[in-house]
């Protein structure tokens, strides 16, 4: 497992090289520079006819406000492929926020990091409609990484910083396999990716639990070159495209049907900013296998 880590971190930095940098309504935004805004689009007016949109990206960074204006340009562009007056939505990167904002807006549609997919699924009757890559905005593997130590039974016992400790119970019933739980290790909770990563380059941790997205970050930060890869999960969606209980029937198969054409043709400036790529649909029950686990 270890070996296949590794070389999915040698694969990140050559691929670090080839990564445009990307705004983030649904991916988290590489540094110091984003794309340029999509052509304005006229602003959608709040009504009660309008199509509610929910974003939900864990660990995302980057300005709010620019991810806000990407959004809505997003949705727009949704909005008209499926004939609907309007659509609006809201972009958020914690769960505790997105779920008092559902509970009062009863949106119809989201996109969703994996494990707030899973965590939000049951409560508000969400099914899967797709999906989607998102650049560089992690979520999509998992990793144990360290300066020290060669495999992830020399880490348990010891230090792990994490920025991905908000919900254990997906890190333990889902990410890790049975590999380990997070009680096995003294976690340092982190509240910024690069954070996570200092605290082992800096040995104030013996090892961390990161993302895809973290990989490639290490190969750009001071004193990264010396992380490795002790650990590596399976692969999971970036982005969950999903239809929430509250969502009409008719609006609903609308949208599924036209999901995948939402980045082509005049769509694609809009995703682009946004960092959506590829959506592609998937079946009501694509997710049994994680879905079990997490509700075990």
């Amino acid at each position: 497992m270890a070996d296949r880590a590794i070389s999915r971190f040698a694969l990140g930095t050559v691929a670090a090289a080839l990564l445009v940098p990307l705004a983030v309504p649904v991916a988290v935004a590489a540094p110091d520079t984003a794309p340029a805004a999509p052509a304005e689009q006229p602003p959608v007016a709040a009504s009660d006819d309008a199509v509610g949109f929910v974003v939900l990206r864990e660990n995302g960074t980057g300005s709010a406000a620019q991810a806000q204006r990407y959004l809505d340009s997003l949705v727009t562009n949704i909005a008209r492929i499926n004939g609907w007056a309007a659509a609006t939505g809201k972009y958020f990167t914690s769960r505790k926020k997105t779920e008092k904002h559902v509970a009062a807006v009863k949106p119809s549609f989201g996109f969703l990091s994996f494990g707030a997919y899973l965590g939000l699924r049951k409560a508000h009757g969400i099914e899967p409609v797709a999906i989607a890559d998102a650049g560089a905005s992690g979520g999509a593997q998992y990793f144990v990484i360290s300066k020290n130590h060669v495999t992830v039974e020399d880490c348990k016992g010891k230090t792990l910083a994490t920025n991905h400790a908000a919900d254990p119970h997906f890190i333990d019933a889902v990410v890790s396999a049975d590999a380990f739980d997070l009680a096995d290790f003294e976690v340092q909770p982190m509240r910024r990716p690069v954070q996570t990563l200092k605290a082992v380059i800096n040995d104030e941790a013996e090892c961390a639990l990161v993302d895809d997205s973290q990989i490639v970050a290490a190969t750009k930060v001071d004193g990264g070159a010396a992380l490795r890869p002790v650990w590596s999960s399976s692969e999971f969606p970036a982005i969950v495209v999903v239809s929430f209980g509250s969502a009409p029937a008719e609006q609903a198969k609308s949208f599924r049907t036209n999901i995948e054409s939402i980045c082509n043709g005049d769509g694609r400036a809009a995703c682009d900013a946004a960092g959506l790529v590829s959506p592609r649909s998937v079946s009501a029950d694509a997710f049994a296998a994680q879905q079990t686990a997490y509700d075990g």
